[in-house]
């Protein structure tokens, strides 16, 4: 029945937007809005019915006709902590708020017990091209299969996170999303798609799902807008640095690795966190706020034909910087997205770039994105010309990056240490730089100081037993949190066996770490290593097939409970070491390809096969 002017107090226009609104709304979303409705104002107030008179009569009842019960489940799939760290956030909000929840990792969950679920939250990021992070492959995949129950008793939301550089932008989340209400569930509050700068989205997310919860249960709105503050005050006290309030560390040396003649630059920085209260563990990553090379600025800046000292805003708080400065150290001016490309487009009403965006030219465009930055885009489609404070505030703010932890806590204890390779190319007859990595080797120094955080990572961690053998894959930086298990064992006198496969391109000038793998084998705390130099030999080798020369060893270290652990390049070695592995168990096992993959995936939920890929 639809809502009739005679008998409302609605307008014309009211009428017609309601009505097109109420047959949309599920029943959950109609008790939600008559309870939020009915807090916010001390009146009597339904949604979708017919009349006023009608809404009187039955609005006291509403309310309990579905009871929200107080149990919430919150699961998270992460490949590198941000995941965990936002779920651990909202399961802290929802306890002040008197939920009982139940904090899991997807790995860890039982997909049986999802039947009995009346309240779950994901929070999920993207991996690679669109792919679950490791720890939610299983449960991603239950849900996707015909073993997948009828859930129309399950409220949810999903809070996804991703990268809008990449194609498939937080598809985990969607799949998760999409499924879920396939199944019958009810969404509590609408999916949330988080870029890199998810924050301020996430801190949304998690009121918004507060209040539905607490509207739901017939609670004020006034306790549900009280989390935001509660729960920030918390997070606070438990670390006075973090993501969003970095530590400015002093940077005690910046080495290169690397021997004369060779053709790359990898850095070993060492940096205090003296009076920071910071902590860690092998296997967590440091974040790095890097700035943009300040040539690239400036030709950028000449490009467009700004002046360097307008002013432009920054951030969401009116706060103004000048575009010298904005471009610098707050936005990101390196890779392109699509979104950022959209936006642009609409601004411009630039033809060309309209038509790079129209359906059927995909490939064409996924390679403008992959090989080009905002200065091709700019000389390429003739936008000089459009003012600095329209284009900019379109731009994104730069996001942290992500480096293995290279040492110990307890071997070196106020410091943490990364590895980083320099990265320098030459493409479109302009050199091109990674935008932290040559700050790194060009423009900081000991003495200087760059804004960190700890990234932690339960996700990639030494086995609790101290006698559990562990196999470490790492080539090139991938080595480096290697170096910080191996310190870690050291320090802790664990007797493990350990091995490790190391790789790159020259033995001479580009054994990382070389002495310290030396003394560790010598003292028996690595017991044994491969290498493979992949240019000192007239066919290239690489770990793999290292790997696939040990495989009787390699294959009798898996059946003696060995932990596996592989760190560096996702899109090559990863998979190539994933491969080698399911031709190990194939050939030494005599497992069929099915039988193979079910064991690595076994492995996973044991947490004996564990990645940090990039």
């Amino acid at each position: 029945m639809e809502l009739q002017v005679t008998n409302s107090p609605f307008t014309q226009e009211q009428v017609e937007l309601l009505n097109r609104l109420l047959p949309q709304l599920g029943e959950y979303q109609k008790i939600w809005l008559s309870g939020y409705l009915t807090a916010a104002q001390g009146t009597t107030v339904i949604s979708g019915l017919a009349s006023a008179p009608e809404a009187a009569q039955i609005t006291s009842a509403a309310p309990q006709a579905a009871p929200v019960s107080k149990d919430v489940t919150v699961l998270f799939g992460s490949q590198t902590g941000n995941s965990h760290g936002l779920a651990k956030k909202l399961s802290k909000k929802l306890e002040e708020q008197g939920f009982q929840v139940s904090l899991s990792s997807m790995g860890d969950f039982k997909s049986n017990n999802l039947k009995k679920v009346e309240n779950l939250f994901i929070v999920v990021s993207t991996h690679g091209e669109g792919e679950p992070p490791d720890s939610a492959i299983p449960f991603h995949e239950f849900l996707h299969s015909k073993r997948a129950p009828q859930l129309q008793n399950l409220r949810y939301s999903v809070l996804a996170l991703g990268d809008t550089s990449y194609e498939f932008f937080c598809q985990t989340g969607k799949d998760f999303d999409q499924r879920l209400e396939e199944l019958g569930g009810t969404p509590v509050v609408p999916r949330v798609d988080c870029d890199v700068d998810f924050d301020e989205p996430a801190a949304e997310w998690m009121n918004q799902v507060l209040n539905a919860l607490n509207q739901a249960e017939g609670a004020s709105s006034s306790a549900g807008l009280a989390t935001g503050t509660t729960g920030a005050a918390t997070s606070n006290a438990e670390s006075q640095y973090s993501r969003s309030n970095p530590y400015r560390a002093e940077i005690l040396e910046n080495l290169n690795l690397n021997g004369r003649g060779s053709d790359r630059e990898t850095r070993h920085i060492e940096l205090s966190l003296e009076g920071s209260d910071l902590q860690y563990e092998p296997g967590d990553s440091l974040g790095i706020y890097p700035e943009n090379h300040p040539r690239l600025v400036d030709e950028l800046i000449e490009a467009c034909g700004w002046n360097a000292g307008e002013l432009v805003p920054v951030g969401k708080n009116g706060e103004q910087q000048t575009v010298r400065e904005a471009l610098l150290r707050y936005y990101e001016i390196t890779v392109l997205t699509k979104p950022l490309l959209t936006q642009i487009a609409e601004l411009t009403d630039h033809t060309g770039l309209k038509e790079l965006l129209n359906a059927g030219h995909e490939e064409a465009l996924r390679s403008y994105i992959n090989e080009s930055d905002l200065l091709d885009l700019v000389q390429d489609y003739q936008l000089k010309g459009v003012s600095a404070d329209k284009l900019i505030p379109l731009f994104r703010k730069i996001p942290a990056r992500l480096y293995s932890i290279a040492s110990s806590p307890n071997a070196y204890p106020g410091e943490v240490h990364i590895t980083v390779r320099t990265v320098r190319y030459e493409t479109k007859g302009r050199n091109r730089y990674g935008v932290c990595s040559v700050q790194l080797a060009e423009r900081l120094q000991s003495g200087d100081e760059l804004p960190i955080y700890i990234q932690h990572n339960d996700n990639f961690k030494l086995p609790e037993n101290p006698e559990t053998p562990i196999i470490m894959i790492g080539p090139g930086t991938g080595v480096a949190p290697f170096r910080a298990f191996l310190g870690e064992r050291e320090e802790s006198g664990a007797e493990g066996k350990s091995w490790l496969f190391y790789g790159d391109q020259h033995f001479s000038t580009d054994f990382l770490y070389q002495l310290e793998w030396q003394k560790w084998l010598k003292d028996g705390v690595l017991t044994r290593m491969d290498v493979a130099f992949s240019r000192d030999t007239d066919k290239k080798v690489y770990v793999q097939h290292r790997m696939l020369e040990k495989s009787k060893e390699l294959y009798a270290w898996l059946q003696e409970g060995a932990a596996v652990y592989v760190c560096g390049d996702e899109k090559k070695m990863a998979h190539d070491v994933h491969n080698a592995l399911l031709t190990i168990l194939e050939q030494e096992g005599g497992l069929s390809p099915e039988a193979a993959a079910e064991y690595l995936t076994s492995l996973q939920q044991q947490k004996r096969y564990q990645r940090d890929v990039y």
